[in-house]
């Protein structure tokens, strides 16, 4: 199966559409450049990234209806052929990549996100509020209708890997929790190259939040804070929830819809601190504005504790509440956090440390590729 000495390689993700995930991908295609990556579907922007490398089948035809297909993504992953390659590395997390199927003597490396929210861990969460706009009435019963089934597949598929690798070590007590598997963690890849700490301490003005507006998020609760306050706020992006964000907004907010990636970078710089309230597998964005210098104040649970050191790059608010982070930001202190340290300890979630870190893991298991 070896060509020229070098093991066939093939990449599994569950989509191609954007986001922390997807930068994974990118880097296993910079590792293994002649590796097809097989996904449910991919944006034409994500083809050119993957410099055409990307097969997808049936299910790229039906666009944002592909979220409601979960039944249809498992048929079509778990008969995908990888006869004749001898290393598949899927990445997954919320889908179902993960649960292909590899012929004996090949190797079946899952790059774990997360064991999928809406069957496991925040099942409840999205029952509440689905963040599916007009059509989570309907994400809502299926969802219902279906996860008993969907957790025995998903709990199935979970034995499928030879190994796991875990994205934080949130998420390697998830895996261990819900699968039952023991997993490495390996941190994605941040491009901490994007950002300077060139703004000290003392100039910073205002505050800063950055993402997806999803329940998820919980950016609610910094809008309300930041309105009850009076403190500068920015909130950088758009979704669903931006409607109700506004209307929660006093005159200390802004927003910005269409930032570009420079004025991103150019406002995490600037701000006095990141404010991170969601409950997540790892969390991007915070490591971003790490990356320039800005300390992190997040909610104390999830991928957070892996960057988040108190005193040092940022500091906790204990729950998931507006008074709870507002006892924080009242004592909040941003001189007392120096710029270049933060920086500096960024910079050990780089892409580079990444593909070392990978590279090594895949060199050292015992099983021979």
């Amino acid at each position: 199966m070896k060509e020229n000495g070098q093991p066939r390689v093939a990449i599994v993700h569950d989509w191609l559409v954007g986001g922390g995930a997807e930068r994974v991908v990118y880097e296993l295609h910079q590792l293994f450049p002649d590796a097809p990556i097989y996904t449910s579907y991919a944006t034409d922007e994500w083809r050119r990234k993957l410099d055409g490398k990307v097969v997808t089948g049936w299910l790229q035809h039906f666009g944002k209806l592909r979220k409601f297909l979960a039944l249809g993504r498992i048929w079509w992953f778990t008969h995908l052929d990888f006869s004749g390659y001898d290393l598949v590395i899927s990445s997954s997390g919320n889908g179902e990549a993960f649960g292909i199927r590899v012929p004996e003597g090949t190797l079946h490396v899952c790059y774990c996100h997360s064991p999928t929210h809406y069957y496991w861990r925040h099942y409840n969460q999205y029952m509440q509020r689905p963040g599916f706009g007009f059509f989570s009435p309907l994400a809502r019963l299926g969802l219902k209708l279906l996860v008993g089934p969907l957790r025995k597949w998903d709990l199935k598929a979970s034995k499928r890997p030879d190994y796991f690798i875990a994205n934080s070590t949130h998420i390697q007590a998830d895996i261990k929790k819900y699968y039952g598997r023991d997993s490495t963690v390996i941190f994605p890849p941040i491009d901490v190259s994007r950002f300077s700490a060139d703004v000290p301490a003392k100039d910073r003005t205002f505050f800063v939040a950055v993402g997806r507006q999803v329940p998820q998020k919980f950016t609610h609760i910094i809008v309300e804070a930041c309105t009850q306050l009076n403190l500068p706020l920015k909130v950088i992006g758009r979704g669903p929830e931006h409607d109700q964000l506004v209307r929660l907004a006093g005159p200390s907010v802004e927003f910005l819809t269409l930032a570009s990636d420079a004025e991103v970078a150019q406002n995490m710089g600037g701000a006095k601190a990141f404010i991170f309230a969601a409950h997540d597998d790892f969390g991007i964005t915070p490591v971003e504005a790490m990356a320039a210098g800005t300390p992190v104040i997040a909610y104390k649970a999830g991928g957070a504790f892996d960057y988040v050191v108190e005193d040092k790059t940022g500091e906790f608010f204990d729950e998931q509440t507006t008074a709870s982070l507002v006892q924080v930001l009242q004592n909040f202190q941003p001189s007392q956090f120096d710029p270049k340290t933060i920086q500096a300890h960024a910079a050990q979630f780089s892409p580079e440390h990444f593909q070392q870190k990978l590279r090594t893991f895949l060199e050292n298991l015992p099983d021979k590729i």
